[in-house]
């Protein structure tokens, strides 16, 4: 071992290195943004009179967390304006909705979001309960999900919806027995409202950006990819809060953009695309990943399925949800992006959008060979078993949010009494793909759920949300406690192209989290409890929970 004393030394262990070639370590070294010794007493020999001595005392060192799929501008911007986060009855999401309009009387539009359906009988909320609480202002709020959005009879007004306002191609307006809206605008449909509100500044995306960053970073997480970069109904493009940050250095975290394919245009895009990346490559943000959104949610009728939902009854109807992009020519779109270099980043929830996504791959890899673009599918809600193992033959990641693989109102009465018994076993399928031999990612969707990985990790292993006592959704798909971590690190890095990252190994950029404690020492049930202590990237501390 070389004796050049070190910049930064964690011992006292345990660490979690995620490197196949060495599980544990007691004792890491750290010079300039390297990671450069990894094992035991013997590196403290790299101890020197200025070496920065972090005494683990017992607690994990861990890979960074990444988050593979998540849009942190809007979740800022969210934060700064009606948040109804984590609010589970209609009455306090009122309630809430009035405190803020009343605390905010100049602004011209009440907007924010993230109200839960399971607070609203059958998750359709109605106008006339936000005409209650605002009559004077028009009110527009997305829900938990970001697919549907809640509006007042204001909003619909100065957004000219009548009962004689067609449906967008992309989305539904929902009508009463009358043919009235009711004020709840599904998918497509939200931007008829959504391009009314206004914008947000320049300013206002920063300050989203870097209140975001410190949220994530308080996580442990020291990278992530941004699911939506461009303007997608009312949330606004974040490219250039990015690249402010990522040329003044206040872009600690590792980002990828996902450029956002516009599904109302065809290829003719594509240069566009190409000319963005570009232009927005900067640092430590890389634009280079392309987002399609090739299908909507189970709950509201829009996953794409292979064959029909069903009634309250139990009956199959006609409806087989919405694929946003017709299927030949995604293939086509997604060949010619892979062969510009691009991943392709899709939203596919559906066992019929999870199959033309596969396709899609397929026909690039055909055409163009195998290249390293690393796509990636995201969601995966419903995955028909003949797909599983097409992950792993086609080198397409299996993107999951595992905080929605479990039981609770939206998913026992809003999804599965919709989807039968055989189809609502194929939800969330996590174990299934470890076996086949995919490569996993772990992310988010924040603002749709929680950000904090252990949360995410505690559901992937116990497929109960922290908090709760059960029953465990599909007892079958649950993984071990370092496959769910190795998703949250090595698989996103993986997915982001940031190879020097999601372990700790001698060469690694040392960009690390240091947790409150070992969750391998305790139960499975008190995974979720565990809290970041501190969080550095490339050796730099950026968050720390004792100041």
């Amino acid at each position: 071992m070389r004796h050049t004393p070190a910049d930064l030394v964690f011992t006292g262990g345990p660490v979690l290195t995620l490197d196949a070639a060495r599980s544990r370590a007691t004792t890491v070294a750290v010079t300039g943004d390297r990671i450069t010794a990894v094992g035991h007493d013997e590196v403290r020999e790299l101890i020197g009179p200025k070496t920065q001595v972090v005494d683990l005392a017992g607690k994990l060192l861990i890979p960074g967390f990444q988050d593979a799929h998540v849009h942190p501008v809007s979740a800022g911007i969210e934060l700064a304006r009606c948040d109804l986060t984590g609010l589970i009855t209609a009455a306090d999401t009122l309630a809430a909705v009035r405190a803020y309009a009343d605390a905010h009387p100049g602004q011209e539009w009440i907007t924010g979001g993230g109200w839960s359906m399971e607070a609203f009988e059958g998750g359709s909320p109605t106008r006339d309960l936000l005409d209650r609480v605002v009559p004077d202002r028009p009110v527009y709020l997305p829900n938990r999900d970001h697919h549907g959005a809640w509006v007042n009879t204001r909003a619909l007004t100065l957004a000219g919806i009548t009962r004689d306002t067609p449906d967008p191609a992309d989305g539904r307006i929902e009508r009463d027995a009358t043919g009235e809206p009711t004020g709840l605008l599904q998918e497509g449909a939200m931007d008829l409202v959504g391009r009314h509100t206004p914008r947000s500044t320049p300013a206002e995306r920063l300050a989203a950006l870097l209140r975001a960053q410190a949220h994530l970073h308080s996580y442990g997480i020291t990278a992530w990819q941004d699911a939506i970069v461009g303007s997608f109904g009312s949330m606004d493009d974040p490219a250039d809060a990015y690249v402010t940050a990522a040329r003044d250095g206040s872009l600690t975290a590792r980002v990828v953009g996902a450029l956002w394919w516009d599904r109302e245009r065809g290829a003719e895009q594509i240069p566009e695309l190409v000319e963005r990346r570009r232009e927005l490559s900067h640092g430590r943000f890389r634009a280079g990943s392309v987002k399609i959104m090739q299908d909507g949610v189970a709950e509201t009728g829009t996953a794409a399925l292979l064959g029909p939902y069903l009634d309250a009854c139990g009956c199959a109807t006609a409806n087989t949800g919405t694929s946003f992009v017709d299927p030949a020519e995604l293939r086509s779109y997604v060949t010619q992006l892979d062969a510009l270099g691009f991943q392709a980043h899709f939203h596919a929830l559906g066992d019929r959008a999870v199959r033309e996504a596969l396709d899609a791959v397929q026909a690039a890899r055909e055409t163009n060979g195998w290249t390293d673009t690393r796509p990636h599918l995201a969601h995966l809600q419903i995955v028909h078993p003949d797909d599983i193992d097409r992950f792993r033959a086609l080198g397409a990641t299996a993107n999951i949010q595992p905080l929605w693989a479990s039981h609770e109102p939206q998913m026992d009465e809003l999804t599965i009494p919709f989807l039968g018994e055989e189809r609502a076993g194929w939800q969330y399928p996590f174990a299934a793909l470890l076996h086949s031999g995919a490569t996993v990612a772990a992310g988010s969707d924040w603002p749709v759920s929680s950000p904090d990985p252990m949360e995410g990790i505690h559901t992937a292993v116990n497929r109960i949300a922290p908090g709760e006592k059960g029953p465990v959704f599909l007892p079958a798909q649950r993984i071990t406690l370092t496959a769910a971590f190795a998703a949250y690190t090595a698989g996103t890095a993986h997915v982001n192209h940031l190879d020097d990252t999601g372990s700790i190994r001698t060469g690694a950029l040392a960009d690390l989290a240091v947790l409150d404690r070992d969750p391998y020492a305790g139960p499975p049930e008190e995974i979720g409890a565990t809290r970041v202590l501190a969080t550095y990237v490339g050796g730099h501390q950026v968050h720390d929970a004792t100041s």
